[in-house]
């Protein structure tokens, strides 16, 4: 995916940390691009009683090919703009299968 290289991932203890800007009620579930320095995640599922940060977690587990249990929401629960922890994965990684996609 073109643009990985500017995404604003940060490494912590648990795994990488990175920035999404998630799109509810889209036609389909999918990493769309990137956007800016976050990583922009269209999803079909409505933003209520999150059920889109969910959907969310789930497409990032599916396409970085981890457990979903890895995959944290650490801030924005209600915004569009949220911060993911992925355990186990350092900054390299994520970068390295975001750019695979």
């Amino acid at each position: 995916m073109n643009g990985a290289d500017q995404l604003a991932i940060v490494d912590t203890e648990a795994g990488a940390v990175i920035s999404v800007k998630v799109v509810p009620g889209s036609s389909r579930d999918r990493i769309a691009s990137v956007l800016g320095d976050c990583l922009k995640v269209a999803t079909s599922a409505p933003p209520e009683k999150g059920k889109a940060n969910s959907a969310v977690a789930k497409i990032l587990a599916t396409a970085l090919d981890i457990d979903l249990k890895a995959v944290v929401l650490v801030s924005g629960q209600t915004n569009p703009r949220k911060q993911f922890r992925l355990d186990g994965l350092s900054k390299s990684d994520v970068r390295r299968r975001i750019e695979s996609l």
